[in-house]
């Protein structure tokens, strides 16, 4: 009896969990993305690129505040809070969708953890589409060439409008399929296992803790995979036609040529405060989608 599977919510309840689960990971955690999209758009290495390139996750926050502004640590958190609720939402509620369709079209009982890749794969294709241009908007605001370029938000979208055209807000969606892909199979799939693995939680602070860990350490794995497609739609995203043609459209040419140029570690510029943001951040996202449906269980149900 304990064991049963707790009631699945509707879906507007998982979409509000995984939107108050969302904005709390990025409230928290988002000085760090600042400084992993610093990082991804150097081209070269920090020996080669002289006296202005970023040495290490340290380096970026010292320069930010000392030549920018602590200000300029949240620079560009409009687009993706105001994407983070349906991005979030989208996160949980596909993958809550996905599972028992999963489970029903391949006549399984219980899920499985083939399955659990299968459905963080489904449920990041389906985020990605939603946040691609969101993330364009906000790479385009957190790029240091563009500081002095676009006044905010508005002005950002407005200005990629007029000079790029409606097709440059769908730049990078490829590489954004990709990189939402892997970090959810690689983050659900992970977890699934990883439950299974840690001792079954006999208190509600148990619980807690074990999706904290599970959540980390899914994060971090998910993160590992997904680093190269994103080093690589980060510069998609950033490329300003005025500049030339871009060198590469889509993941694989943009690997291939990263690496070609630049060698393989190149693919994983800005992993340290990738790694520091989604890991603790998947724990963050995990115990707060858990303790808001409990709480929607309980008292709307």
């Amino acid at each position: 009896m304990g064991d049963a599977a707790p009631k699945p919510l509707p879906f507007h309840f998982q979409f509000a969990a995984g939107a108050i689960a969302g904005v709390s990971e990025i409230l928290c955690m988002y000085p760090l993305d600042v400084a992993k999209t610093r990082l991804m758009l150097q081209v070269g290495s920090s020996g080669s690129g002289g006296g202005d390139q970023y040495k290490s996750i340290f380096d970026v926050f010292r320069r930010i505040i000392a030549e920018e502004g602590p200000t300029r640590l949240y620079r560009g958190i409009l687009p993706p809070i105001m994407v983070e609720a349906p991005k979030r939402a989208i996160k949980f509620a596909a993958n809550d969708t996905y599972a028992p369709m999963f489970k029903q079209l391949f006549n399984q009982e219980k899920l499985t953890q083939p399955l659990a890749i299968l459905t963080g794969v489904s449920a990041g294709i389906t985020e990605a589409v939603i946040v691609a241009t969101p993330e364009l908007v906000k790479i385009r605001l957190q790029a240091k060439e563009n500081a002095g370029r676009y006044q905010g938000t508005l002005d950002c979208v407005r200005k990629i409008y007029a000079e790029e055209g409606a097709r440059a807000f769908a730049n990078g969606l490829e590489a954004t399929i990709w990189r939402h892909a892997l970090w959810n199979g690689g983050y659900f799939g992970s977890i699934f296992g990883i439950k299974q693995l840690l001792p079954k939680a006999e208190t509600k602070r148990g619980e807690l803790a074990v999706n904290f860990v599970a959540g980390a350490i899914g994060g971090t794995i998910g993160t590992s995979l997904n680093t190269p497609p994103d080093v690589v739609k980060t510069r998609i995203q950033n490329h300003n036609p005025a500049k030339g043609p871009a060198p590469y459209t889509t993941f694989l040419a943009g690997a291939r040529t990263i690496a070609r140029e630049e060698g393989v570690r190149a693919l994983y510029k800005g992993y340290v405060p990738k790694v520091l943001r989604l890991g603790p951040g998947g724990g963050i996202l995990l115990v707060v989608y858990d303790h808001v449906t409990t709480y929607m269980r309980t008292h709307f149900m």
